[in-house]
This record gives C-alpha cells, structure tokens and sequence, in this order.
C-alpha cells in the first residue's frame, strides 16, 4: 500500500503536468545547494517552477496525466522545469540559466503541448520572435493581401464614379446646346 505522503507527491505531480505548457527534464548531479537555490529563484522569477522527482513517482503521475511522453526525456535523477504561461517565453529564461549554469547542470528534453522536443529543438524554440511579434508579423502578412483586394474590388467602382462625375461636369453644356437648338427650331 502506497504511503500517503507519496500519494499526495504523485497527485501533485500530476496536477503540475496537466496544468504546464512546457516541462523540461534536466539533470543536476553535482551541483551545490547554493547553486541549486540560485537556479530555483532564477527560474520562479521568470514564472517556472522546478521541482527535483523520483521517476517512479513522475511515472505514475504522468500517466495518470494523460502525459507518458515525459518519461521520454527523463533519464537518471531528474529535476522538472514547468512553466504555465507562454513556453518560448520560460524556454528563454531556462536557456539564460543553463549559459551561465554550472557544467553539471544539463537540460535533456522537454515535452510541449504533447510533443518531445530535444535539447537541440528548445534552442529554435528559444530563438523564436515573442508572441506580440509573431502576431504582428502574421496580421502583417495577411493585411497586405486584403488591403490588395480591396483595391481590385474598389478600382470598378472609383471608375464608375470618375465617370459619372465627368458627365456631371458635361451636363450643363450639353444643356445649354439642348437649349439652343430648341430655340433655333422654333
């Protein structure tokens, strides 16, 4: 029979797992207190949470999750970065640690949204545009060819208009002869 205190380290696990946009697994073998306190308050200023596991108990909460591609990047003791708001965002701050991170410190993988990103995908993800940006430069691009369609569905109608303001600008001469040759058939 499972120990209450494990019981509740599994439901918490897996309330954090279901809850992340992005958990990243890394190793920490050999790094000191101090050090260890330093990347946790590095990490929470940027809005992660880390949080060192026993696999066994990640296992039972990633399946109970809905998550068992976790465990894919877990290799070893493990501690979990998760983040719960904007995931290019906390994989910045968790790249800005591991630059100046104790050799001993080493980011294995993460799981985003489901999928297993390696090491090597959580630096392109790093080197995304923030979101604000990303958005901007979509609404960009797709404002360029409406903004065009506009113009080839306005230009017709601009003509249109050209047009009868030119006859406007003709009527009262053509009035006027109108007018003249009544007078001369009279």
């Amino acid at each position: 029979m499972p120990r209450p205190e494990k019981v509740r380290a599994v439901e918490e696990l897996r309330e954090r797992l279901q809850r992340a946009t992005l958990a990243v697994s890394a190793g920490f073998t050999g790094m000191t207190v101090a050090e260890m306190n330093e990347l946790r308050r590095r990490l929470r200023q940027a809005g992660l949470e880390i949080k060192v596991v026993k696999n066994t108990l990640l296992r039972l909460a990633a399946e109970q999750a809905g998550r068992p591609q976790v465990m894919q990047v877990v290799e070893g003791p493990t501690a979990i970065a998760f983040a719960y708001g904007d995931p290019v965002e906390a994989a910045r701050a968790l790249d800005e640690y591991a630059r100046s991170a104790p050799p001993t410190f080493v980011v294995r993988g993460a799981v985003l949204d489901g999928s297993v990103l390696q090491p090597q995908d959580l630096k392109e993800l790093v080197a995304l545009p923030p979101r604000p940006q990303l958005l901007a430069e979509v609404a960009g691009r797709l404002q360029s060819p409406l903004a065009t369609l506009v113009g080839l569905l306005e230009a017709p109608l601009q003509e249109l208009g050209f047009s009868l303001q030119a006859l406007l600008g003709e009527l009262p001469a053509l009035i006027e002869a109108r007018a003249r040759q009544l007078e001369e058939a009279a």
